[in-house]
C-alpha cells in the first residue's frame, strides 16, 4: 500500500501564488548567481583531469504546480559554464528545483545537451541549510536516462548532489557522478564543486502581482 491519497484528481485548495514565500529550503537559492572557482574532476584516456571553471546559474520562481492533490513549488534554472578566459561553452544544463511542503521532498531535474537527463530527490526540513539528493540508473523513479552512446561508453550509474546554504548569503554544491567507462573495470567518480555569489535578485512569481491580467 502506498501513502498516496485514494482521490488522485482533486487539487488542493491551499495553493499560494507567492512561490518565493513557499520554497522551503530552496528559497535562499532564488536569483542569479556566479561562481568563479569551480573545480571539475573528469575522466580522460590518460586518467583523471582537473579543470577549473566559471559558472552562471539563473534560478527563477515558477507558478505552483499540482498533480491532482500533490502541490509543488519550484525554481526553473539554467546553468552555463565556461573555462577561464574562454568563450566556448564547457557545460550547459537546464531543469527545475522543486519543493513539496507536504512531504519535505526536494526534487532536482537536469538535462544536458549530450543526450542525458536525470531526476534526483531527497528530503529536508523547510528551514534546512544543507540537503543531499540522489538518482540511480535503472530505477523507474528518481533515475537516470542516457542516449545510446553515453549508455554504452560512459554509463552513469549514480548521481548525487549536496547543497549547503552559507551564512554570508552564498551557497555551494558538491556533485558526484559515478561512471562505468567502457574498457575500465573500476567505476570512475566524476566530481564537481563550486560556491555561488548572488549577482541579481529573482523575478517575482508573476501570479503574485495584483496588476497581472487574467488570460
Amino acid at each position: 500500500m502506498s501513502d498516496f491519497p485514494q482521490d488522485i484528481y482533486t487539487e488542493p485548495s491551499n495553493v499560494d501564488v507567492d512561490t518565493l514565500a513557499n520554497l522551503g529550503p530552496l528559497r535562499p537559492m532564488a536569483g542569479v548567481w556566479q561562481g568563479t572557482r569551480g573545480l571539475d574532476v573528469k575522466p580522460k584516456a590518460e586518467g583523471p583531469k582537473k579543470q577549473a571553471y566559471i559558472e552562471r546559474i539563473e534560478l527563477q520562481p515558477i507558478d505552483p504546480a499540482t498533480n491532482g492533490p500533490q502541490l509543488l513549488y519550484g525554481l526553473r534554472y539554467h546553468t552555463h559554464v565556461t573555462k577561464p578566459d574562454q568563450v566556448k561553452t564547457y557545460h550547459d544544463q537546464v531543469g527545475y528545483w522543486l519543493w513539496e511542503p507536504a512531504t519535505g521532498t526536494i526534487l532536482h531535474t537536469l538535462t544536458i545537451p549530450r543526450g542525458q537527463t536525470a531526476m534526483a530527490a531527497g528530503t529536508a526540513a523547510a528551514d534546512a541549510n544543507s540537503f543531499t539528493l540522489a538518482a540511480t540508473q535503472g530505477l523507474d523513479t528518481y533515475g537516470i536516462c542516457s542516449a545510446p552512446f553515453l549508455d554504452w561508453a560512459f554509463k552513469t550509474t549514480e548521481f548525487r548532489i549536496q547543497v549547503t546554504i552559507h551564512d554570508d548569503g552564498t551557497w555551494s554544491y558538491e556533485e558526484g557522478t559515478v561512471l562505468q567507462i567502457r574498457g575500465r573495470d573500476e567505476p570512475f567518480h566524476h566530481t564537481d564543486r563550486n560556491r555561488l555569489s548572488k549577482i541579481a535578485e529573482p523575478t517575482p512569481n508573476p501570479l503574485a502581482d495584483p496588476n497581472r491580467r487574467p488570460y
